[in-house]
């Protein structure tokens, strides 16, 4: 009789159940949670956190899933696929089943997952259970409670939760139905905590218990606060950059770490990627892409890890995708800014080779939007790679839509590297200071334009510049060039000087040693080649070894010996020595054949202004002091001293200083000596500049005007600006007769124009005088327009 009733109760039990399956719509519809299909697990399968075994999360609810679980429940022993679906769909996160749309979570700090009891990340499937088993005691509160708030997103979490923990549990057949809770003061507990009210809803609990012994809080309660709290701290630490403290709080609260708490893995990847665990946080967001559906979520995911991984590993995330419903990618909203991404890092690893896909896609959108930041980017990538003329095309493109400092620094390197320094030298003038790179890239462009060979014709204000910069800079490189490039000219006074700078800023630099002792040689200073091979004695064979240079004529071109590579540096020795004096007379005529015949004149000596002064002490002005802590008249005195001693560029300094007296007669005199000074150092234009300064008598006047102007011929003669050169000798010539040097200097300018005939008047007009330049200059004419008579 007994087992009869039991059949009977089980028959309407099952064909209630079966009645109610028929529509499985009507069933999502009432429960409000979408369209069907089984969801992918959300368990964070990324290993342990801690070096002992933590707990894993929950997989979230699905209509689908409820309902093939009632449907067990009816049937005999249920297979063990439905039983452990929890885990060993989570355990196989590399192909998860197709997913209803997930449903966007609340606010964190609203939504709160339990801590429950749940197996070890990584473990066996359960063993089946019976489908007979008895329903055990479930914690329905909170269920109760959200379905008496109608809150539909917290009631899928709720169901979905308890479902893992319990999986012989069915949840009600509407939930939506159930009737509220008949305690007010449990209500109002639920609605701190769906507040976010933690603090308040812990005293509630904890003032309900003192006035009522005997109540006890619903464990769901404690554990959902728990686990908000958790959360709380766990954003908090992370806001903070307490990254080691996230990954405790994740350890500890595992329930966390589920596709509804996305904000939470994405901080948790953070924080072992901060902690220098980056593999750890490529799981965390492997899991993320794995097993979470919601595509705004998976796309940030994808955004959030770039700007922390490497290129390799966002490869494997980006193995990931999942196509999309036209057939497109799922990442193409933002694979231009992950190629932008992925090149900016190929810019600073040259060893990184992107795939060729980016390069192109970057190629296109360079040629389409026209921004220069992304030409800047293939220009640093191309240029990393030695390929430099994709590297120039690219720079020279950047610069086109927006002159920068950048832009003009790569395409400098890249003309450096297609040995074009020149034009590198022009590009980085106008940026030389704005970064260190910048100048550093300037100083190379300078000291690979003084090397080439042959010599680079320079105009003047080109070789001011970047003697100014040299000098400011104290950079040995270039310093050694100039030196090279005036032997190279047959200016070895001038060459000397420089390699002699260089050798005060830079003591054990060898090549300039070198070229020095050479140029002694060559000058007749034994005294100073002696010296130079007592001090490179052990440390310089070729010096000291040095024996006899007359082979080294004064017209032949002298390449520099081992320039090696110009690298960018800046030595810290006090200078002793700037170069100063203008090119001296020292260079003999050069004829080079061909249809267009180049003739250089010997240098006349600088003109010389003669002023009587008193006498000077050169004694107290050999140190190095800085002149604008001296009284304006001691600065003066030092200014002439140091005139003396033949170092003008300090003397420049020491008369600036004397500038600031308040006396007349003192700015006057600093301001004639800052220009003689100038005159001296072969800055014309400066001297100028520096003449005005204070008022100068009608003498002095006239005697600076008529060097300046000199000194300007001779610098357009030396830059093949011939009929420059006359203009500033005529000027010169309607202040004082001309020197016989100048004539011959005229003579020269003359036979380069091709005006043979007042060159020959000239030039017979000097010579008449006795001077052997001017006889030079006649056999000159002779070999150009008549060298069959001379050969």
């Amino acid at each position: 009789m007994k087992s009869s009733l039991v059949a009977i109760s089980a028959a309407v039990v099952v064909a209630t159940l079966v009645t109610g399956l028929k529509d499985r719509a009507a069933l999502q519809e009432k429960f409000g949670l979408g369209a069907a299909g089984k969801p992918a697990p959300e368990l964070m399968m990324m290993g342990r956190i801690k070096p002992t075994d933590g707990p894993a999360g929950n997989p979230e609810f699905n209509a689908q899933l409820v309902a093939d679980k009632i449907e067990a429940i009816t049937s005999s022993p249920p297979p063990a696929a439905d039983t452990s679906e929890p885990d060993s769909a989570a355990s196989q996160p590399a192909a998860p089943e197709p997913a209803a749309p997930q449903t966007a979570a609340p606010p964190a700090q609203t939504v709160a997952q339990p801590a429950p009891v749940t197996p070890p990340i990584v473990s066996e499937p359960p063993a089946p259970q019976a489908a007979a088993a008895p329903q055990p005691a479930v914690d329905e509160s909170a269920l109760r409670y959200f379905a008496s708030r109608g809150d539909k997103v917290r009631l899928q979490a709720e169901i979905s939760r308890l479902q893992a923990l319990y999986p012989n549990w069915v949840p009600p057949a509407d939930p939506l139905a159930v009737p509220q809770n008949g305690d007010k003061q449990l209500e109002a507990m639920w609605q701190l905590y769906s507040d976010g009210r933690y603090a308040e809803l812990r005293k509630a609990v904890a003032d309900r218990q003192a006035a009522d012994a005997g109540w006890q809080p619903p464990a769901d309660l404690l554990d959902r606060l728990d686990v908000a709290e958790g959360r709380a701290r766990l954003v908090n630490a992370s806001d903070l950059k307490q990254y080691a403290t996230v990954v405790d709080i994740a350890a500890a609260t595992p329930s966390l770490l589920t596709c509804s708490e996305v904000d939470v893995l994405w901080r948790v990847a953070e924080a072992f990627i901060q902690t220098e665990r980056a593999q750890r946080g490529q799981d965390a967001y492997t899991y993320i892409l794995k097993n979470c559906t919601n595509p705004a979520e998976r796309q940030a995911t994808v955004e959030k890890a770039s700007t922390l991984l490497a290129y390799q590993p966002m490869q494997a995330l980006l193995a990931l995708e999942r196509p999309a419903a036209d057939g497109s990618k799922e990442f193409d909203a933002i694979r231009d800014n992950l190629a932008r991404r992925f090149m900016a890092e190929g810019d600073d690893d040259p060893n990184l080779a992107i795939a060729p896909d980016y390069v192109a896609r970057l190629e296109k959108l360079a040629e389409t939007e026209g921004l220069a930041s992304d030409a800047l980017l293939l220009g640093w990538y191309q240029l990393r790679r030695n390929n430099d003329a994709d590297a120039e095309k690219w720079f020279r493109a950047a610069r086109a839509k927006q002159d920068s400092a950048t832009a003009s620094q790569g395409l400098a390197l890249a003309l450096i590297a297609r040995k074009a320094p020149e034009e590198a030298e022009e590009v980085m003038f106008r940026w030389r200071t704005d970064s260190e790179d910048a100048t550093s890239t300037y100083l190379a462009a300078t000291a690979n334009l003084m090397a080439l060979q042959p010599p680079a014709d320079l105009a003047e204000d080109v070789l001011h510049r970047i003697a100014g910069e040299v000098v400011a800079r104290k950079y040995v490189p270039t310093a050694q060039q100039f030196g090279w490039y005036a032997r190279s000219l047959n200016q070895f006074q001038t060459a000397a000087r420089w390699f002699e700078t260089a050798l005060a800023w830079k003591p054990d630099d060898e090549p300039s040693a070198y070229g020095l002792v050479i140029t002694r040689e060559q000058l007749s200073d034994r005294k100073g080649v002696l010296d130079l091979q007592r001090a490179w004695a052990g440390r310089s064979s070729r010096i000291t070894n040095l024996e006899d240079t007359s082979s080294l004529m004064p017209n032949a071109v002298t390449p520099p010996p081992e320039k090696g590579t110009l690298a960018a540096q800046q030595p810290a020795q006090p200078t002793q020595r700037p170069p100063a004096e203008p090119l001296p007379a020292e260079r003999r005529v050069i004829l080079q054949p061909g249809s267009e015949v180049v003739v250089r004149a010997a240098r006349p000596s600088m003109e010389t202004v003669n002023v009587p002064r008193g006498p000077r002490q050169t004694r107290g002005c050999s140190t190095t002091i800085d002149a604008g802590q001296l009284k304006p008249a001691d600065a003066l005195s030092r200014g002439w001293c140091l005139m003396d001693i033949n170092r003008p560029m300090e003397a420049i300094s020491a008369f600036e200083a004397a500038l600031q007296s308040p006396a007349r007669k003192v700015r006057e005199d600093a301001a004639y000596g800052q220009s003689l000074a100038y005159l001296r150092a072969g800055l014309s234009g400066n001297a100028a500049v520096a003449a005005t300064k204070a008022p100068q008598n009608r003498q002095r006047a006239a005697e600076l005007q008529v060097a300046i102007l000199a000194d300007r011929a001779l610098s357009a003669f030396d830059a093949g600006r011939y009929r420059e050169t006359l203009i500033y000798l005529d000027q010169r010539a309607q202040l004082q007769q001309e020197r016989i040097d100048l004539m011959v200097l005229r003579g020269y300018c003359y036979l380069n124009l091709k005006m043979y005939g007042d060159a020959t008047r000239i030039f017979e007009a000097a010579a008449a005088t006795g001077s052997r330049d001017a006889a030079r200059g006649l056999a000159d004419v002779r070999n150009v327009t008549h060298p069959d008579t001379n050969n």
